[in-house]
Formats: structure tokens, C-alpha cells, sequence
């Protein structure tokens, strides 16, 4: 029999008496120093924080107080060198929310979070630092500048607007009042949900289990195991523990069962139900957008990006929309064909679409996902990741797990080197399982990115996963979907250790061309040269070519699935935020606006609102999330460079796409960078023929 369970609240590990220098002094170790995992506790990251603010409140008012003329020396650069301890602080405070939330870091978070975006209001509001910036923005022409220092001039003057720099002194104040409250509300949003994730289905009987491998049968008892369940299996409520039961497990009724609790995360009406905090996000955000002087949420966060407007992304979306919604009709009639053949005696619902998509798959292709698995251990597709990164950009990844401090045991750390030069690079870290206090899905970060100004300095780029761990002694086997997402968040990782840039005001790069190097990435999993020596079985064979051909043959299959999944998402993130008046039943709009759009009944969004933490967690992916669908473009178009050359893995095109946009940050405008690369604009028919939809 299944009974849900939740997770017990994580005993609190005594702190010791908070020595804040552990956190704010430079980082000691090798080629720049690494964060300090092993000396620190939660409660060091609140006096951190006050010296690191102290500190960096001198920087800025030794800035503001300068007697001397504004200029581009005077002003922009003490300005892009301040704030190096809060950086520290704040990037290792990054890893506590989102990989270590145990009860302890989730109540400091609550008091952190405000206080923290005081701060920053404090210093992108001040008055009088403004008007040392304006007075270099006014004077820029004169100034001598080159083309990268006039570009950073005009984008941090831009970037002190858009936060609200013009306003009056009490529209300043009433703007640090709202981006305080958003603060403390994504604390909440983030803390009901992670609640949520923490729960979990517990199988008392192994039949139950019919269909599932092997091998995620064992990681299912090992997360008995580790919740002193003996004798039982758990299915925790997160991704990669429900998909491959959504995927393979034969009983229908333990399929309904889990997905219908991983769907309704934060939709629950007990104390984690998280509508009401997204309501009130929703008008938080609409008063601060009108105070800017924005229509709305849509138009203040799509004001720095490719897309520009709302109606330019949501026109892209649209028009992937309908082939998608074709494609899913087709497939949910294959799939009921299976079905009644099978004498199943249903009508496919949404917790059947996995499942039956699989037996399709078997029919057409003669190719079965638990084919694959056996051939994509964990250990060998990072390895793939890593030789394609030195094939193509001549970076060498050399294990020193063991030799750096890690934040937890399961983390991997490689130094990363210039294979032709031998020069050191940075690090990275690999953190890949789930576990209690982890937040969902899958994300990179960096610990400190590269700049030359004021002394070089090298990356720290991390990835974070949330794979099911193998059983104990067992291989850690994944999908061809998690493969792929290991390739994708190495693509991050990529981006990251390539970029070449003086001012770190130039690095970061506008949302919708984040997703891009990611998505570019992914490409290299399926070459052959990568099958061939990463995806081998337990006795060390090769996937076979006739297995390699299959993949290759049904690389369109479900396309309608995986498209209408994302895109429903995307598409209902901008109809949230591209309008006036916030909405209020969070229920009633999802519903609505999945019905405007023509739903499929047997698919849901990838995201429902009441769980989508890339837009309540944060402002991040808020009127962004199509940004996968932009970026997505590019990604298609530039593979199919990579194919006319004859050889994807050419030498010169790889280079021009490193130099051009890989390493470049955001030192020119994106789409110029891309017309240079590509020599036009992207087509978006790329995208349409790997989805194998009819071209436009």
C-alpha cells in the first residue's frame, strides 16, 4: 500500500560562537582562493553581512563624497570594484538558500532577505551617488570613452533609472518598501514549496513497483534506507524521482497517485498552499512597475533584453503554438491506439502521456528508454561534457575532489586549465543528487566570475542537479532527458569559464540570451563521438550503433509533448505579468488562460503556477521564462552552422562562436554580436525542423 509521508524537520546543528571573518575576510587557497565550505555555519552569514554592508556603504560614499570631477575613472570604476566581501558573502549565502534550506537557513533567510534589499535600495537610490553617475552619463561624449566603457557608462546609467533614481524622495522610499516586501514574499514562496518537495510516497509492496528498472527500483529503497524506512521504497515528490515512475511504472493507479501530488505542489490549501503569496507578489509588483513608470511587471523586465517588448516574445511563442498543439492531437491518438489495442479500457489522461508515449516510442522506433539507460552512467556523461568542452574550446578538466573545500560530500571539484596553454582557468563544482533542503530542478551559478580590472581574477562555476542517487554500490544511471540536462547546465558552466572581460558590469547578459550557450551545449550529448566513448554499459561496451540510429530516427518523437509542456508555461507567465490589474484567483486565471490558448486535456504546464519558483522565488524568470523559447532559436540556427560545415565538431566555427559571443559577456549589443556570428539574423525555421514541425 502507497501512504504519503512528509519530511521531518531537519535537527539544527548548534552554531558555535559566529566569527564573522571566517565569511568576510578574502578567500585564502590556490589561484585566487576558494569559499570556505568547511569552516562555516549558518548563524557566521548575519554579522557577515553587516560588515560586508558596512564595508561596501564606505566604498559607495567615498564614491558619492569624491570633491573631484565625475568621470568615467572618478565614478564608474571604484564603482565596478566595490562590494568584492559582500560578493563573497552573498554567493556562499546563495549556495545555504538553494542547497543547504535546512530549517535554521530557512528562518535567517526570512530575516535576511528584506534587510538585504534595503541595502541595495540604499545604494542604487542614493541621490547624490546618482547624480555623480548622470553627471558621467551627461559628459560621456567628451570623455574620450572606447566602445566598452561608453557602453558600460550608458547601462549603469540605465540600470539606476530603471530602479528608480528619477523618482522624488518619497517614491524612492516607496519603492524600497515594495522591493522589501518582494523579498520577504519570495522567502515564503520558497520555503512553502521546498516544504512541499520534502514529502514523500512510501511503497510497502514491491509489485507496486512493476515496470520500473532496475536500477531506480534500488535508488527508491536506498531513500527508504536514508528515511530509516527498512523493507520499504520511497518516491520522493520531485522531478527526478516522479518522471520515471510517470515513465515505466505499470500500475495506473500509483501513476495517478504521483503525479497528482507532484502537480499540486503549493496547491494544497493547508499551510504551504502558495496562491495567496503569489497574489500578493502579483500587486507588489504591479505598484512598483507603475511607480517606475512602467504599463506593467512585463514591460519594466523585458526592458533590458533581446526581446524588447512583451508582444515581440509572446508573437514568437504563438507562432510555435499551433504546430505544437498539432503535434500533441497526433500523438495522443497514437497513444490511445496503443491503449485500446492493449484492452486497457481508458481514455488517456495526463498521467498517462509518459507512460503510453514510451509504448509508441517501442512500436515506431523499436527503441525503449530502458534501452538507453543502462548506457548514460553519470560519471561518463560529465566526462562526455568535458571532452567536448576540450574539443571545441581547449578546456581540460582535471579532478581534485578532496584537495578544496566542498559544501557537502557529494560535491566533485575539477580544476579547469587551457589545454593548449596550460594556464589555469577555475573551478568547478559538481553538485548532482537530491536531497532534504535542496530546492528543485537544476541551475548553475558561479562563486566569483572573471574580470581583469583591478588584478585578474579566475571562475568559480557550479552546477546543481537533483539526480536520483544510484543504490548503494549501484551505478548512478540517468536518463536520455537528464543527460541532456547535464549538458545543458555544463553549458552554463561553459559560458562561464570562457568569458573574457574587463568590467564585471559587462559580463552578465540579458535574460533571453542566458539560456543560449545552455541550450548550444546540449547538441554535442547525441554525436556519435560522444556515444561512442561515454555512453557504455556496466561491462564497459559502447552503445551499439544500431541503437545510436534509433535515437537519431525518433529525435522528433513527442516534440508536441515537450513543446506544449514548456510553451503552455511560457505563455501563461507573460499573460500573468503583460496586464494592469494583478490577477487575484491564481486558480481561476490558470485555468483560464490554458483555455484561451487551447490546452491539450492531456498535458499540464511543465510549471504550474502555484509551484513555478523561476517566477516566485524571484524576479529572475518573471515575464522571462519564454527566454528558452528565444534562446532556443539561436541555438538552432547556430547547430545548423555547425552542420554546413560538414563537421559539427569544426575548429573555426567553434572558435568564432567563442569569440563572438561565448566570451564577449555583454560587452556589445546581443543581436549584433549574433548577426556577426551568423551573418544575419536567426531563422526560426531551424527551430521548426528539429522539432520536425512544418517549416514557415
Amino acid at each position: 500500500m502507497a501512504t504519503a509521508q512528509t519530511a521531518s524537520t531537519p535537527v539544527a546543528v548548534a552554531a558555535p560562537a559566529a566569527d564573522a571573518s571566517i565569511l568576510t575576510k578574502p578567500w585564502a587557497g590556490p589561484n585566487g582562493g576558494v569559499p570556505p565550505w568547511d569552516k562555516v555555519t549558518p548563524a557566521m552569514f548575519p554579522p557577515a553581512f553587516d560588515v560586508a554592508m558596512a564595508e561596501y556603504r564606505r566604498q559607495i560614499h567615498a564614491i558619492r563624497d569624491n570633491r573631484s570631477m565625475p568621470t568615467f575613472q572618478t565614478v564608474i570604476v571604484p564603482l565596478q570594484l566595490a562590494g568584492d566581501t559582500m560578493d563573497r558573502v552573498g554567493s556562499m549565502w546563495g549556495v545555504y538558500t538553494s542547497n543547504l534550506a535546512t530549517k535554521e537557513v530557512q528562518a535567517l533567510d526570512a530575516q535576511l532577505s528584506p534587510k538585504l534589499a534595503a541595502f541595495y535600495d540604499e545604494i542604487s537610490l542614493d541621490p547624490l551617488l546618482f547624480a555623480k553617475i548622470k553627471r558621467v552619463y551627461d559628459t560621456r561624449a567628451a570623455q574620450k570613452l572606447d566602445a566598452q566603457q561608453l557602453r558600460l557608462v550608458e547601462r549603469t546609467y540605465r540600470s539606476y533609472v530603471r530602479r528608480g533614481a528619477l523618482l522624488t524622495d518619497a517614491q524612492r522610499a516607496q519603492v524600497s518598501t515594495l522591493n522589501q516586501q518582494l523579498a520577504s514574499a519570495y522567502t515564503d514562496f520558497g520555503r512553502k514549496l521546498l516544504a512541499d518537495e520534502e514529502t514523500w510516497i512510501v511503497i510497502d509492496d514491491e509489485a507496486q513497483l512493476a515496470g520500473l528498472p532496475t536500477s531506480f527500483k534500488a535508488s527508491l529503497k536506498a531513500a527508504a534506507d536514508e528515511r530509516k524506512l527498512a523493507g520499504k521504497w520511497v518516491i520522493v515528490n520531485t522531478r527526478s524521482s516522479v518522471q520515471p515512475v510517470l515513465t515505466y511504472a505499470t500500475d495506473r493507479t500509483l501513476r495517478e497517485r504521483v503525479f497528482k501530488a507532484f502537480v499540486g505542489r503549493g496547491d494544497n490549501g493547508g499551510a504551504n498552499d502558495t496562491k495567496a503569496t503569489i497574489a500578493q507578489i502579483l500587486k507588489l509588483r504591479q505598484d512598483r512597475a507603475k511607480l517606475l513608470g512602467f504599463r506593467n511587471h512585463a514591460y519594466l523586465r523585458m526592458d533590458d533584453t533581446m526581446a524588447e517588448t512583451p508582444a515581440n516574445a509572446m508573437n514568437l511563442m504563438m507562432r510555435v503554438w499551433p504546430a505544437a498543439v498539432a503535434r500533441v492531437r497526433q500523438e495522443v491518438a497514437d497513444m490511445q491506439a496503443v491503449a485500446d489495442a492493449d484492452k486497457a479500457n481508458i481514455t488517456i489522461e495526463p498521467w498517462d502521456y509518459r507512460f503510453y508515449a514510451e509504448k509508441v516510442r517501442k512500436a515506431k522506433y523499436d527503441l525503449d528508454e530502458t534501452e538507453i539507460k543502462p548506457y548514460l552512467e553519470l560519471g561518463n556523461i560529465l566526462n562526455g561534457a568535458f571532452y567536448a568542452a576540450g574539443r571545441l574550446y581547449d578546456l581540460g578538466f582535471k579532478e581534485n575532489t578532496g584537495v578544496i573545500p566542498v559544501f557537502n560530500p557529494d560535491v566533485r571539484t575539477f580544476e579547469v586549465t587551457n589545454i593548449k596553454t596550460g594556464k589555469h582557468v577555475g573551478y568547478f563544482y559538481f553538485d548532482p543528487y537530491a536531497r532534504a533542503g535542496k530546492r528543485s530542478g537544476a541551475w548553475a551559478t558561479r562563486y566569483r566570475g572573471q574580470q581583469t580590472l583591478g588584478g585578474a581574477r579566475t571562475v568559480l562555476a557550479s552546477n546543481n542537479n537533483n539526480f536520483t542517487k544510484g543504490g548503494k554500490g549501484e551505478p548512478t544511471l540517468v536518463s536520455l532527458d537528464d543527460a541532456t540536462t547535464a549538458f545543458h547546465e555544463f553549458g552554463h558552466a561553459i559560458h562561464s569559464l570562457l568569458q573574457n572581460v574587463t568590467y564585471p558590469g559587462l559580463a552578465g547578459t540579458p535574460r533571453d540570451f542566458v539560456e543560449y550557450p545552455s541550450q548550444v551545449n546540449e547538441n554535442w550529448l547525441l554525436t556519435r563521438d560522444v556515444l561512442d566513448r561515454y555512453a557504455k554499459n556496466a561491462a564497459g561496451q559502447p552503445m551499439p550503433q544500431a541503437l545510436v540510429d534509433k535515437i537519431e530516427k525518433s529525435s522528433t518523437f513527442n516534440q508536441g509533448f515537450e513543446t506544449v509542456e514548456y510553451l503552455s508555461s511560457a505563455i501563461v507567465d507573460m499573460k500573468l505579468h503583460d496586464r494592469e490589474v494583478p490577477v487575484t484567483d491564481i486558480a481561476a486565471f490558470e485555468k483560464q488562460a490554458l483555455a484561451e490558448i487551447g490546452m491539450p486535456r492531456e498535458m499540464v504546464m511543465r510549471h504550474r503556477l502555484p509551484q513555478f519558483g523561476h517566477l516566485f522565488s524571484s524576479d529572475a524568470y518573471s515575464a522571462g521564462y519564454y527566454s528558452y523559447l528565444w534562446s532556443e532559436t539561436m541555438d538552432a540556427d547556430t547547430w545548423a552552422a555547425f552542420e554546413e560545415t560538414g563537421n559539427v565538431w569544426d575548429k573555426a566555427t567553434a572558435d568564432r562562436f567563442r569569440t563572438t559571443l561565448l566570451s564577449t559577456g555583454n560587452e556589445t549589443d546581443r543581436k549584433a554580436a549574433y548577426r556577426a556570428f551568423r551573418g544575419r539574423d536567426p531563422d526560426v525555421n531551424a527551430l521548426f525542423r528539429r522539432r520536425g514541425f512544418p517549416t514557415q
